[in-house]
């Protein structure tokens, strides 16, 4: 796995800005998949500072659903603050060009992945937050 430059949402002065994941492609597909689940979208939030993410949440059957979408890079991921992999369902986000992320990877630690895209003050803002996982830079409110 390689964290991209953006991975945290923050550049630096003088550096090209970063791009945007657009709301509306993330909603198109939270719609899509709540079909497929037979399920339905109960709300999506925009990102806005100072999350790192765009967010949804999903009913399906019993089941709520957190879907987080990283604001910079197309990747999903399900309920990472409780660490779960996507439902059979989640795979909708491929076909919509995002990579969707199980729990294995967003819990990898730092040092076990390539960071050599991440700038100075991408590595600022992770050692401030003491961020130690995949998941934790990726997915996070610092401001």
């Amino acid at each position: 796995m390689r964290l991209e430059r953006g991975a945290t949402g923050f550049w630096q002065q003088g550096d090209p800005e970063l791009p945007v994941v657009d709301v509306r492609r993330f909603r198109g597909a939270c719609h899509e998949a709540a079909r497929v689940a037979d399920g339905a979208v109960e709300r999506v939030t925009e990102r806005r500072h100072p999350r790192s993410f765009h967010e949804a949440v999903l009913v399906a059957g019993a089941q709520r659903y957190v879907v987080r979408c990283h604001g910079v890079h197309p990747l999903i991921a399900f309920d990472p603050d409780q660490a779960i992999d996507p439902p059979g369902w989640g795979e909708v986000f491929i076909g919509f060009g995002f990579e969707v992320l199980g729990r294995e990877v967003l819990g990898l630690p730092l040092d076990r992945v390539d960071t050599s895209r991440l700038g100075p003050a991408e590595w600022e803002q992770i050692r401030y937050w003491q961020a130690q996982t995949v998941g934790e830079t990726l997915f996070h409110t610092w401001d």
